[in-house]
């Protein structure tokens, strides 16, 4: 009984970090707080371009900016974490611990159910366009938003309360940069089968779901864009889907990397692929949707047209 009251008071946890190298801690610093800057100011320039620019008021950029305010709240939860760990202690408390791996899971979920109703988006606009502006009016896309930023947060809540029970001993030591459920898993001395059997189950679900929906929509697209006639018909087509494929293709690819693998497998690699999805994804997202998009380029241009007058 008294093993038990001392394993269960674990106050703080030390997140090791890319490096444990002092002279890597600096320049890290410096990288990481550059992509930060540059995903905050990306995702807002993406904000203000489409809501003061009449033409971007379409259901594709209401929930692109929707998706740039999920990126900056979500890369927010992770980033000024890592700054201040490279600079100073690596601890974080037990509650610090439970609250960021809440809102990680419930902002990275937001981010998967944005990216399936903006898939929808493409599919009505595409492949049922004599309908696109009855289905996807106002009143369904504001349900669809609604949608992606409440269920996520029943999910995060559900493992962050399995966590919550566990006993942790041994070492508090997290072999990450924030606060995952895998790691702190590998740390409880005591059972984690409930734990596991729900990441197997609801877990791959949640993650999996959205993926099967995306996949659906777009073997519908790809097969409605193959019958038009003319080529240029079929670049432009293709061309309203490149940016978002693209930002599928790497949110999902690092997360399915990470994980759908077994517990026992973590390892360091994992970390640098979950970069990807935290850090990366949320700073390219901008760029990507800007560079090959004509009309976020224009609106672009007129917000910067605007400030300079």
């Amino acid at each position: 009984m008294e093993k038990v009251n001392q394993t269960s008071s674990v106050s703080e946890f030390i997140l090791l970090g890319l490096s444990s190298r002092p002279e890597d801690q600096t320049p890290l610093f410096i990288l990481f707080l550059t992509m930060y800057l540059v995903t905050i100011m990306g995702n807002l320039l993406i904000i203000v371009a489409i809501h003061s620019d009449p033409q971007l008021q379409t259901p594709m950029y209401f929930f692109l900016s929707f998706l740039s305010f999920t990126d900056i709240c979500f890369t927010t939860t992770v980033v000024p974490r890592m700054l201040v760990n490279f600079l100073s202690e690596k601890t974080i408390s037990y509650a610090g611990c439970l609250t960021q791996m809440y809102f990680i899971y419930a902002l990275g979920n937001t981010d998967s159910c944005l990216l399936v109703a903006m898939a929808f988006d493409r599919y009505v606009a595409i492949c049922d366009p004599f309908h696109y502006v009855t289905t996807m009016n106002h009143r369904r896309c504001v349900l669809l938003v609604a949608f992606s930023f409440s269920l996520p947060h029943l999910h995060s809540l559900l493992h962050t309360l399995l966590l919550n029970r566990l006993i942790f001993c041994d070492s508090n030591v997290i072999y990450h940069f924030f606060c995952d459920i895998k790691p702190l898993l590998n740390l409880s001395c005591s059972s984690t089968f409930v734990n596991e059997i729900m990441i197997t189950s609801e877990g791959s679900i949640v993650l999996v779901t959205p993926f099967l929906c995306i996949t659906f929509s777009y073997i519908r697209i790809f097969i409605t864009v193959l019958k038009i006639p003319s080529a240029a018909g079929k670049r432009k087509a293709f061309s309203t889907c490149g940016s978002h494929l693209t930002v599928v293709t790497l949110f999902y690819g690092s997360i399915f990397y990470v994980y759908l693998q077994p517990l026992s497998t973590y390892a360091v690699r994992d970390r640098v692929a979950t970069l990807a999805y935290t850090v990366l994804s949320s700073m390219l997202n901008p760029f990507i949707y800007t560079l090959r998009n004509r009309d976020m380029e224009r609106g672009l241009r007129k917000l910067m047209a605007r400030r300079k007058s």
